[in-house]
């Protein structure tokens, strides 16, 4: 890629206007490494790239989310974390090693979001089973029969209750830490009180770095117990190809400063007839939630799996589970098993840190 700017900007001496057009088309779509490259090649292009990283340090979410979340850093020159940002869920791109480029930065009008689509299964609530189609093999729960199991298929999300209140009966009723909530059939809109996490990240947050732990995600306004924080988006892969991945990010890790957001997800269903496992991972492809570190005292978020009618997979989201100040560090329990000895040292300093985080086999 700089190759190519020196070609064009050094031997074809184009006007200052349509370098600054074609910059503006261009600069928002290159890599850290690549931007750096180009504001090699000449004083305009570096005060452009200046200008860039300092937007891109102004919004990680690229105007995805309801508020900018900025990057605040007093400890190194990282000025930002670079990956590609999605607010939900998605399936990886194919082939796996090929991420699709995203526009961040500058005045570029066209935000481009994630190219693969969302994962839904079926129109409704009312429609049956799902069909699982392609993307069954990113999850299993099934019942002793075989069969789907899906959420929630009653028809009164908008019936009033007794006390005025409206929303589906049946939220919560599928055990601890498992919430349904309304679906794309079920005739009611976001504003739908049993429909909270689908209106997107509607709190204040900052990401900080720390000397220690890295970056770090933050409140960047009171958040009361019990509110809405966000979901934990990235690329939802097989079990095989999230064994593959770890493997290759325990070598970054072994080799130099790398943490991956690999999350493993599973859960027994009341029944105790079916278990479900999702591989949800945020490293190269993900939203905030990637920066939420471990505290070993449980910290204080909390996480729930949100099931909508009529579609396929539940997705992981993050409540307050105590009354949050501003400027406090959210966090939560990776979980309690440590089965590698030299584990990655944790930095949570809570009173009863165990020192290492947890850890298991992918």
């Amino acid at each position: 890629m700089s190759q190519q700017w020196r070609k064009k900007f050094h031997h074809h001496h184009q006007p200052e206007a349509s370098l600054l057009h074609c910059a503006d088309l261009i600069l928002p779509w290159l890599t850290p490494v690549e931007l750096a490259n180009v504001s090699l090649t000449c004083k305009i292009l570096n005060q452009l790239a200046k200008s860039l990283t300092l937007h891109r340090s102004l919004d990680v979410s690229r105007s995805l989310e309801t508020f900018p979340i900025r990057f605040h850093n007093l400890v190194d020159h990282h000025p930002y974390a670079f990956f590609m940002y999605t607010p939900s869920q998605v399936l990886p791109s194919s082939p796996s090693k090929n991420i699709p480029r995203q526009s961040w930065g500058l005045t570029c009008n066209s935000l481009s979001r994630i190219g693969p689509k969302s994962v839904t299964g079926s129109p409704g609530c009312d429609a049956g089973v799902p069909d699982l189609g392609s993307s069954a093999r990113l999850v299993n729960l099934v019942d002793e029969a075989g069969e789907a199991v899906s959420g929630c298929r009653c028809r009164k999300c908008e019936e009033v209750d007794d006390n005025g209140g409206f929303g589906c009966p049946c939220r919560g009723l599928e055990g601890m830490g498992i919430v349904t909530e309304c679906g794309p059939s079920c005739g009611c809109g976001l504003e739908c009180g049993n429909r909270m996490s689908q209106r997107g990240i509607s709190v204040r947050l900052k990401i900080v770095r720390d000397g220690r732990k890295g970056w770090s995600l933050y409140a960047d306004q009171p958040i009361q117990q019990g509110e809405f924080v966000c979901e934990y988006a990235g690329e939802l892969v097989t079990t095989e190809e999230a064994r593959r991945r770890q493997e290759a990010y325990d070598k970054f890790a072994s080799a130099g400063r790398f943490s991956s957001a690999l999350l493993v997800v599973r859960e027994h269903l009341p029944s105790g007839k079916a278990c479900l496992r999702i591989n949800i991972d945020a490293t190269r492809v993900g939203n905030v939630a990637r920066f939420i570190n471990h505290s070993c005292d449980g910290g204080n978020l909390s996480t729930a799996l949100i099931r909508s009618t009529g579609i396929l997979l539940p997705r992981l989201c993050f409540f307050a589970s105590k009354n949050i100040k501003q400027d406090e560090e959210l966090t939560f329990s990776y979980g309690d098993i440590r089965m590698r000895a030299n584990g990655l040292q944790c930095f949570c300093s809570s009173s009863c840190c165990f020192g290492v985080l947890p850890s298991e086999d992918t």
